[in-house]
Order: structure tokens, then sequence, then C-alpha cells
């Protein structure tokens, strides 16, 4: 009889994106039924405290919280090289003019945040809200600015909002190191042989999304938000690369240099060990 696990993934596209080798039954893992659960990030952060999904996407800020529950897997990270989430608005261009002024921020667990409190050093009032109602709310004027990320980084200049920071910027000026947003987890109550297999399954998923990509993009945009085929291709491009396959060295010392940043901050108190899990 197969066993069934399920995958925990966000509705953006990149994550669709990655899971179209499984939800086209073109991948599969012998003797396991695997189902998927989809909700937005934060609301997977939360569930990985309880360990409840068998392999779940996070953001990797929430990493030191739930680390004894799960292995980060070397593939199916979201990377960004030199761009990353954006702090944006409609009337305000610079950080200074900020102070005190109203940020919507997609989470309190996310790494969006993490890297906010790394890089903008202000006074603010910070309100945390589900990361697709942040546009909205900045251009209705109920918040003065926002960080975004996902589809809004090919949207917001049709909106006409302004650039204020690019955070994945300001972290390779500072690190010269790939931007570590999410990663996929596995969860450590299966022993090491099934933790592989899971592993590996997901891995495969995701090569055979990039190999076959305009199928794999028309899988994606049922879930995304508003982007024509073009648009949608080059957000997944940006998060769905060589480095989601294989997060190598690189991957691997970003994901330190965040946590050692985050403790100098003083926004978590120890670096977590990172024990990564490599398919076959």
């Amino acid at each position: 009889m197969e066993k069934e696990v399920i995958f925990g993934h966000s509705p953006d596209s990149d994550d669709a994106f990655m899971y179209y080798g499984i939800a086209s039954g073109n991948v599969k893992l012998d003797n396991f039924k695997i189902s998927h659960l989809m909700e937005d990030i934060e609301s997977l952060n939360i569930r990985s405290e309880k360990g409840e999904l068998d392999v779940t996407a996070i953001s990797v800020a929430h990493y030191p919280k739930i680390m004894d529950k799960y292995q980060i897997m070397n593939c199916g990270s979201s990377v960004g090289r030199n761009y990353g989430p954006i702090l944006v608005s409609k009337n305000y261009k610079s950080v200074d003019e900020l102070k005190g002024k109203k940020i919507a921020i997609p989470g309190k667990f996310t790494t969006s945040y993490m890297l906010f409190q790394i890089f903008v050093d202000i006074e603010l009032d910070v309100e945390f809200m589900h990361f697709e109602n942040i546009m909205p709310s900045i251009l209705d004027g109920s918040v003065d600015a926002g960080v975004i990320l996902h589809e809004g980084q090919v949207l917001y200049e049709k909106d006409n909002l302004i650039k204020i920071i690019d955070l994945g910027e300001e972290w390779f000026k500072k690190t010269n190191l790939p931007i570590p947003l999410g990663v996929d987890l596995v969860n450590r109550k299966f022993d090491l042989s099934t933790r592989k297999d899971l592993t590996d399954v997901f891995y495969r998923s995701v090569k055979y999304a990039i190999e076959n990509e305009d199928e794999a993009l028309k899988y994606a945009m049922t879930y995304g938000r508003d982007l024509t085929l073009e648009e949608a291709r080059k957000f997944v491009r940006m998060y769905v690369n060589q480095d989601t396959l294989d997060m190598g060295e690189e991957g691997h010392k970003a994901i330190v240099t965040l946590f050692t940043l985050g403790k100098e901050k003083g926004i978590i108190s120890s670096i977590p060990e990172i024990d990564l899990i490599f398919p076959h």
C-alpha cells in the first residue's frame, strides 16, 4: 500500500513551478503517494513549528525555530543573485523619509523581515500583513511603504510605485553572496534513506519543470497573480535556476551569513547548524 506524504508550498509562481514534475505525474516516488497543501509562506512557517508537513517550503529566516524538526534540502531553494525583496512607496523616495511611518511587512517570520531589520535602521511603525494585501495597502494610503516580493517585484512599476531600496542588492553589496530567501525542508521524523528519497523526488520535479518550462509555467500561472506568460517566465527564472537544483557551497555559506548578521543585530540568539540533505 502506498504511503501518503504531503508537500507544503506556496501558491507563488516559482513554488508551483517547482512542483510541476510531481503535479503532472511525470515524476513519481515508488511506494509513495505525494499530495500537496498550498498556503502562503507565513502560514507554512507557522505550520512548520508543529512539524505538521512531511516536506515544506519555509522562509530561511524561520529555520532557527524549527531546526530540531526539519532538515534543509540542498535543492528547492529560492535564491536571488543581486536582487531580492524590495521596499516600495507611492510617495516617498528614501529610507530617511520613512522615519516614524507605517511600513507593511509580509510576515514576522519571513526572510524579507529579517533582511529589512538588518539593512533598515530607523524607527518605524511596522504592520505585518498577508503579502497580497501589501501593494493595495500602499496604493490606498493605509500604509506609507511596504516590502514586496514574489510577483510584485515584476508588477510594482505598473502601479507607479517607487523603489526605495532593493534588499537583495544591499545584501549582495555587503556579502557578495546569493540571497537565500526560501528553502524546502524534509521532516526529521523519517529515516535517512526516506529523507533522501523525498529530497530526490523533489529535485527531479524541479529539474523536470526547468526542462519543460512552457508547460510548467502554464501550470504555475493557474495559481499566479495576473501575470502574462512572459512576466511569469521572467519572475520564475529569477528564483528557479541552477542555485535551486544545487545550492552549493555558496548557498550554504549564504544561509550561515544571514544568521550571523541576524545574530549581530540581536534578531536571533544563536546561529543554527546547517546540516543539508542531498538527493541520491
